[in-house]
């Protein structure tokens, strides 16, 4: 009876390696799909801005919780203080944030002209995106790694079991890695449509 309660106690435990090694996995597709976001292709989106945080009333506060964003057309993004002493800090935190853009200030909203992207522009996001994917599956295959650390550490376990779960994990990590190249085939298509 005791070796029995120990056995579903150690496949309770390879359940939670694998589970966990899943677990990391999927962050890592949400990490990409998130850093994908901040990578134009060509056309205005709120996600642009969605990382840009303003000094208002000193604290650091993100532009989504001070402004209304809008996406008029698709070169253009606007941005609508609720309060419009605001206006001068969210002008400055988007020139501080780095995007290459430069704002229009008409005193009552801030207006971001989003330029074409040339074909050479467009060949580094493919490339930054590229990246961004190899870093995901560095990622993935550390999971990996991990997971099969923690399977070797387990004690009155069979061998063959121990290969089932080893065999879970690479499939795992091969159902990531194939997600992490079509997600890249989407983006790399997204940013060199003209």
């Amino acid at each position: 009876m005791c070796n029995l309660s120990n056995f579903n106690y150690t496949m309770e435990e390879l359940e939670i390696i694998i589970s966990s090694v899943k677990q990391e996995m999927d962050a890592a597709i949400k990490h990409l799909d998130h850093a994908f976001q901040k990578i134009r292709a060509g056309k205005a989106s709120t996600t642009m801005v969605q990382d840009v945080m303003v000094e208002y009333y000193g604290s650091l506060t993100p532009l989504n919780q001070v402004a209304n964003v809008m996406v008029p057309d698709a070169m253009t993004i606007s941005i609508q203080p609720w309060d419009k002493t605001a206006i001068n800090a969210i002008e400055k935190a988007i020139i501080n944030s780095n995007l290459g853009f430069a704002p229009s200030n008409n005193g009552d909203n801030i207006i971001l002209n989003v330029p074409p992207l040339t074909e050479e522009r467009r060949k580094e996001l493919a490339k930054h995106a590229k990246a961004e994917t190899e870093s995901t599956k560095v990622t993935i295959r550390n999971a990996r790694q991990e997971g099969m650390k923690d399977l070797k550490k387990l004690e009155g376990i069979s061998e063959d079991i121990i290969k089932d779960s080893e065999t879970k994990i690479q499939e795992l990590t091969d159902k990531y890695v194939k997600i992490s190249d079509e997600h890249l085939k989407a983006k790399e298509a997204d940013i060199m449509k003209i």
